[in-house]
């Protein structure tokens, strides 16, 4: 999950904030401003267009923090106005194509093919982003959103506008396509070991 929980705000500032207050405002920003701008540009993988969520995001939240009642940590709220601003950026994107969110498994970019790749569940020492930019962009959201973030598939049907079955058949797409390059990786690395261990063991 983002390191956005581990950020804590006196009560007091965000009081301050709620009622106007500038300075309360730039310290908010400046305690969530890197974690927002990382969760946005996983999304986007464009700085340019990360720094706009960023933007995007505090302005929500300069907006709506009087309406804040503290039933959530204040950093988990901001972390799902990140989110939803980058979905939202990610759904006028797919429409702006003319693609469905449905119809976005299908496609894969040319920089992505045979690159090595695991599932986010497997505790392999593989680079969780070269496999995320394995998948096209609906599945590698859900599948982030899952299992590094950790929202229920009843949370990402609704940050999506789709239903639970959605995002359980993506997420289920999703590690099936994984798998064999997961397979592959740990066969080539199996490999690598055993040529280094008879290297070894001819010394």
């Amino acid at each position: 999950m983002s390191k956005f929980a581990d950020i804590r705000i006196d009560p007091a500032i965000v009081k301050r904030a709620a009622r106007g207050d500038a300075k309360a405002h730039e310290i908010i920003y400046r305690a969530f401003s890197s974690p927002v701008y990382s969760v946005c540009l996983r999304f986007t993988r464009v700085p340019a267009q990360a720094e706009d969520l960023l933007q995007d995001t505090f302005m929500e939240v300069i907006r709506s923090v009087s309406g804040f009642r503290g039933e959530a940590p204040l950093g988990m709220w901001i972390r799902r106005i990140a989110i939803s601003k980058a979905l939202m950026f990610l759904r006028s994107a797919w429409h702006s194509r003319g693609q469905s969110l449905d119809d976005d498994w299908e496609e894969m970019t040319f920089e992505s093919r045979g690159m090595p790749t695991c599932s986010a569940r497997q505790d392999q020492a593989m680079d969780l982003e070269v496999a995320l930019a394995n998948l096209p962009e609906v599945s590698r959201t859900v599948v982030w959103l899952h299992d590094v973030e950790g929202f229920t598939h009843k949370e990402i049907a609704d940050f999506m506008g789709k239903t639970e079955s959605f995002s359980k058949s993506q997420l289920s797409r999703a590690y099936q396509r994984l798998r064999p390059m997961l397979d592959a990786e740990i066969e080539r690395i199996d490999a690598k070991a055993g040529m280094q261990d008879s290297v070894l063991g001819s010394c």
